[in-house]
């Protein structure tokens, strides 16, 4: 696992949580150390602090998207609201807002853990018109066309696809993401959405599959046959 976080103390708090809770840590001060350690170690997660130097953790995680689908975590301060929108519109799987708990950190840890982790049993992949999703090797296709998703989307996509046209609130979609801080984090679900309609629909502003249930959440559908 890697952390990049530039403040001595708060690093020294998280280095202890996830060791102690048996993750090999590789900590890291400054956004162009973390590109650089994530490329040579390959992490099965990253904890990002937005505000770092050399790189922020938004570039950080722009530049990541690009190469590799690991699990990223966000940390940013309240009086950063917009960083949260730019990084889950960038790819982040979820974020904390500082101050947080260290147990609430470690708890989102091991969701995102769990939820990159897959099924040792074989599965069969699921098409939704014109989408397909495998579980199994945690791949998307769109009309044949492969899809990049990240660990979260993934996740939101596999939920719905296993129940289609059926209408899932927000805070359902978050039981199969982070399933933490409800009141603050669905709007977690609301980025995702938008940019899985973004990869999947062919006019993003007229979903025809990923649709919204106004006053409930969304639901996936086969579309126009």
């Amino acid at each position: 696992m890697l952390v990049a976080e530039d403040d001595e103390s708060q690093a020294e708090v998280l280095r202890r949580y996830l060791e102690a809770d048996g993750h090999h840590t590789v900590m890291v001060r400054d956004g162009q150390a973390a590109l650089e350690q994530i490329r040579a170690r390959q992490p099965e997660l990253v904890v990002l602090d937005v505000m770092m130097p050399r790189l922020d953790g938004l570039n950080v995680c722009r530049i990541l998207r690009d190469e590799s689908d690991v699990p990223v975590l966000i940390l940013t301060a309240r009086a950063s609201e917009d960083d949260v929108v730019i990084g889950l519109e960038l790819g982040a799987d979820d974020y904390l807002t500082k101050p947080y708990s260290p147990r609430e950190l470690m708890a989102r840890v091991r969701t995102l853990l769990r939820r990159g982790q897959r099924s040792p049993n074989p599965s069969t992949i699921r098409r939704v018109g014109r989408l397909g999703i495998d579980p199994q090797r945690h791949e998307v296709t769109a009309g044949g066309t492969p899809i990049d998703c990240t660990p979260g989307e993934f996740a939101i996509l596999a939920a719905m696809a296993e129940l289609p046209d059926r209408v899932f609130t927000r805070g359902q979609l978050l039981e199969h993401t982070s399933g933490l801080d409800r009141d603050s984090t669905e709007r977690t679900i609301d980025v995702h959405v938008m940019n899985l309609r973004r990869k999947i629909e062919a006019d993003p502003r007229r979903p025809a599959q990923l649709l919204t249930v106004y006053g409930i959440g969304y639901k996936l559908t086969a579309g126009a046959s």
